[in-house]
């Protein structure tokens, strides 16, 4: 009986249901949107900035990353990498190695990031080849062939074809050094990271550091990153070798992953202040309801009816009005964030996060769009609609018969 008054109650004043209906469904829309545009934003920076350059997961000498060293290596790393390609979810891996130096060209010198990749593994992993802007990729085997980034390259002024000598020191205490030939220019969308790298083949770079069979870092993407937790722990497992250590790009990146969780934060308080705007609308609606029928709410009482049944009429017709406009914002909030998704919004200008270039940010069509703004809204809507319920549930049969 109190559902069926309820819905009578709503369909009576259909003006006064449509404004109601109208600040849910407009807040359940921006937040919906709100929420596909930022998922989507942050999955593509994040998969922008470990598919680029840092993976989805590395593995390292125990130690290696939290203090860097040229003598902290991984010995076997084809073994090691043969284990990961069997685990499920792992789609490539790559070796590195890493230095530093004095790279210089003609007159021109400044310090220098080594780095020595397995070419095609590296492209399978990073698409390295697609990075390089001038020139040609690495060559597969020994070539005394260099990459540098595009920084770099004006740095010291140099162009394809140029000689670049290198100076570091070896892993057996001696003075590297070796002269190759410029054939690329990349440019990865980190320009503090292009201004001081340079690409060597990884056995010109193993000659170079003397580190015959041995690297610094095996780098991994896999197919799904919401399996990394998953995927890292079973590589753990299955090395099980305590001199080794397997991170995922959340530790790898701890300020990049830091920033970006500040970052949802701020979203998330955005969110509230939506909900807030629905709350206070949805408030002043239902209270001014009450306040219209309080004579019929003195005659419901007067013939019988209990406090506690006009109370449930009321939340129950917030109620009604609630699910409603959940429904028509999740189609008009999907339908948002599917073109979203397609088109994009195209910023003004370009910005750099975590040393990557966006300008087009996309959305993503995710439960988490929907899920969200529905509770948020059916729980606001009745958490301001006890105000009302129990204002009418108090009214007074004879004070409210005499009121017009």
């Amino acid at each position: 009986m109190v559902l069926k008054i309820a819905f009578r109650n709503i369909f009576r004043q259909k003006r006064r249901t449509i404004l109601t209906a109208l600040a849910m469904i407009v807040g359940f829309t921006l937040s919906s949107v709100f929420i596909g545009w930022s998922d989507g934003a942050y999955g593509d920076i994040i998969a922008m900035f470990t598919r680029n350059r840092i993976g989805h997961i590395q593995v390292h000498s125990d130690g290696y990353l939290d203090k860097p060293s040229l003598y902290k290596t991984i010995s076997d790393y084809s073994a090691v990498g043969e284990v990961i390609q069997t685990i499920p979810g792992v789609e490539a891996w790559t070796p590195r190695v890493f230095g530093a130096g004095l790279g210089s060209v003609g007159e021109k010198s400044t310090t220098v990031q080594i780095i020595g990749v397995d070419v095609a593994r590296e492209t399978e992993t990073t698409q390295f080849d697609k990075k390089v802007i001038e020139g040609r990729i690495l060559g597969d085997t020994f070539s005394h062939d260099i990459v540098i980034g595009k920084g770099l390259a004006k740095t010291l002024s140099a162009t394809l074809g140029s000689e670049m000598v290198l100076f570091s020191q070896g892993a057996d205490g001696s003075i590297a050094n070796d002269v190759y030939t410029i054939v690329g220019i990349l440019e990865s969308g980190d320009d503090a990271s292009d201004r001081v790298t340079c690409y060597l083949n990884l056995e010109d770079a193993q000659e170079l550091l003397v580190l015959e069979g041995r690297i610094h870092e095996i780098v991994l993407t896999v197919s799904k990153i919401s399996q990394v937790p998953k995927i890292t722990k079973a590589i753990e497992n299955r090395l099980n070798d305590s001199t080794l250590h397997v991170a995922p790009w959340q530790e790898v990146a701890k300020s990049f992953y830091r920033a970006m969780q500040a970052d949802k934060q701020g979203d998330a308080i955005g969110r509230i202040v939506i909900m807030l705007i629905v709350a206070i609308g949805v408030l002043n609606t239902v209270l001014m309801s009450v306040l219209e029928r309080t004579r019929e709410y003195g005659v419901l009482k007067a013939v019988g009816t209990k406090p506690t049944q006009i109370f449930r009429l009321v939340l129950c017709e917030v109620a009604i009005i609630s699910v409603g406009s959940i429904c028509v914002g999740a189609l008009l909030g999907v339908l948002a964030n599917y073109l979203l998704s397609i088109y994009g919004i195209t910023l003004p200008e370009e910005f750099t996060y975590g040393g990557v270039k966006f300008q087009t940010m996309y959305a993503e069509v995710n439960a988490r769009s929907l899920i969200i703004p529905a509770i948020t809204v059916l729980f606001s809507a009745m958490v301001v609609g006890l105000f009302p319920a129990i204002k009418a549930a108090r009214i007074m049969p004879a004070k409210a018969m005499r009121t017009h």
